[in-house]
């Protein structure tokens, strides 16, 4: 079967590339645009300085800044109702993945009705809906450049995959200047995620040439950068490559698919309020540890690319070698596990069916070099907590 793709049309990427919004919107003939964000964004003066350029070059454009961090589908209504009232014609997300994934629910919310349970995986999305910019601030969930937005249903807690090419941004402003402020913990849950993405999109069973070469770039930048980027918080070539990295992530599993990390995580995220970045990070070691003998090369070249063997590393001994570098890297990150971040033993444990069940509804499991029936899920989810 013939390898498909998409990809954001517009693309601006460097240290003040937010200037040239104003720009692209032009390009597109859009003139009454809402921007997306959040309450730390609109209160930090970094929005407002983005409605300043785009009313300096004569755009008519409203602020919607009440997204909320993983956001539900009760979140949306208020994003709905500023969608009308100022007749936009385009929504531009600015934030994180947050804010970046609500811009997308809303741009197919304002021309289609509802609820937004009709746009979840399995189904995919292509009709109708406003076009999208995206502006993200952090870098990791690579969602300017993905056909996904992730809303969680209010009235179930289901952390919802919603796909489509009606999701995808049409352009991206990926300017790491946005990012420079970062704190530690953001910038290392923000780092794994999209290493998530990239480790997960090369080792899917929907992996083609494409996402390949994305995804391996991608791995090579966050092997470099990362942990710099987390030590120095103003050190702009880290800061640069983190934030091409979680674009090229992005794009990867955009177009392959993410696979038992994300499954796994998702849940965490919808029951006990877990940033999603994190969540991944909780997971991804034992994870990876599970999946290596499905895709022993493939894990193997991951490995490679990320500095920790060499091209004369037997496939088996360099697998291991990348399962061994996760558990230090979110060592050395301090990532917490479950229960050091909080998370009641009972609580969790009552759950983890649920979440298991959840997990293997999403599809994504399915994706997974090894596909866990939902026993393994629960194991895996027990195995973290400590």
């Amino acid at each position: 079967m013939p390898t498909t793709a998409a990809f954001p049309r517009h693309i601006r990427l460097g240290g003040g590339a937010i200037a040239e919004l104003a720009m692209v919107l032009e390009t597109l003939n859009l003139h009454r645009p809402l921007l997306v964000t959040d309450s730390y964004l609109a209160g930090s003066g970094a929005a407002e300085q983005v409605v300043n350029i785009l009313k300096a070059a004569g755009k008519a454009t409203a602020m919607f800044d009440r997204t909320v961090a993983d956001p539900t589908t009760a979140s949306l209504a208020d994003g709905v109702e500023a969608l009308r009232r100022h007749q936009a014609d385009g929504v531009i997300g600015f934030g994180g993945g947050s804010p970046i994934d609500t811009a997308k629910a809303l741009a197919v919310l304002a021309v289609q009705p509802g609820p937004m349970r009709r746009f979840k995986a399995p189904h995919s999305y292509a009709g109708p809906a406003l076009p999208i910019i995206a502006a993200p601030t952090t870098a990791g969930s690579g969602s300017e450049a993905t056909q996904f937005t992730v809303i969680s249903d209010s009235d179930t807690n289901e952390k919802m995959l919603c796909p489509g090419l009606s999701f995808l941004p049409i352009a991206a402003i990926v300017d790491y200047e946005l990012t420079m402020t970062m704190p530690p913990r953001l910038t290392a849950d923000t780092g794994i995620d999209a290493l998530t993405h990239a480790v997960e999109a090369y080792v899917s069973r929907k992996a083609n040439p494409i996402s390949d070469g994305l995804a391996l770039s991608a791995i090579r930048l966050i092997a470099t950068h990362l942990k710099p980027a987390y030590r120095d918080g103003a050190d702009a070539a880290a800061r640069a490559g983190m934030m091409a990295a979680a674009t090229q992530a992005g794009m990867a599993f955009s177009n392959s698919s993410v696979a038992l990390v994300h499954a796994m995580s998702r849940p965490i995220g919808a029951h006990f309020h877990v940033a999603h970045g994190l969540s991944n990070a909780m997971l991804f070691p034992a994870v990876t540890a599970f999946s290596v003998g499905g895709a022993q090369q493939r894990y193997a070249t991951c490995a490679r690319e990320y500095g920790v063997a060499g091209v004369h590393t037997s496939d088996h001994v360099a697998a291991l070698a990348l399962v061994e570098a996760l558990t230090e890297l979110c060592r050395e990150l301090e990532v917490p596990t479950p229960k050091s971040y909080g998370i009641d033993r009972t609580a969790w444990d009552s759950l983890v069916p649920l979440m298991a069940e959840q997990a293997v509804a999403s599809g994504s499991p399915a994706n997974n070099p090894v596909v866990p029936d939902p026993a393994q899920i629960e194991a895996i989810y027990a195995q973290v907590y400590d």
